[in-house]
């Protein structure tokens, strides 16, 4: 079924494109909270936000929240998706831990639909906010809405966040047969 907003989050340990090892929620969690984004390599939506996932990982940094991102897509069906990919497009320069979901389990446990699609997690561990970054993911100068941002914002200031699930704009997660 997923995390639904108050839930709090299980833990997860998973390969690191970017920086070799393993990551565990526990690394990336931070005393304030942590974002978590479902995203790939071959997507239109997440290729046409790659420069804003990577600014909001360095918002978030620098707010001291966590960000890590999960690949779980099919790398048979989607060969750029492998890890091998992922690896490559981390040394392009990416600011933030790059898993590899290979069993989709973790996309299975919190739900995951669409790339990208960005999960928000207080001090806690509860889940305050599920979905899109904005409103025009392939555009950026179509961009209306900062959802992301704005349940950042409200986090961090102890407010209740106004909209706490959106439905993420991409493609679907690309599940194994």
């Amino acid at each position: 079924m997923g995390y639904e907003p108050g839930d709090e989050v299980s833990g997860f340990k998973l390969p690191n494109a970017n920086g070799g090892g393993e990551t565990s929620l526990e690394d990336v969690m931070t005393d304030v909270g942590a974002v978590v984004v479902f995203e790939c390599n071959h997507c239109p939506y997440v290729v046409a936000s790659v420069g804003r996932i990577n600014a909001m990982a360095e918002t978030c940094k620098a707010k001291g929240i966590g960000f890590v991102g999960i690949n779980s897509n099919d790398p048979v069906m989607y060969e750029n998706d492998s890890f091998e990919h992922m690896v490559k497009r981390a040394d392009g320069g990416m600011p933030y831990a790059y898993l590899h979901d290979a069993t989709q389990t973790v996309a299975h446990a919190y739900d995951a639909k669409r790339t990208p699609e960005f999960f928000l997690f207080d001090a806690d561990d509860r889940l305050v906010y599920q979905g899109r970054m904005d409103d025009s993911p392939r555009n950026p100068n179509d961009v209306t809405t900062s959802e992301l941002a704005d349940a950042i914002d409200a986090m961090l200031s102890g407010g209740s966040i106004a909209v706490d699930y959106t439905e993420s704009i991409g493609c679907s997660v690309k599940w194994k047969a």
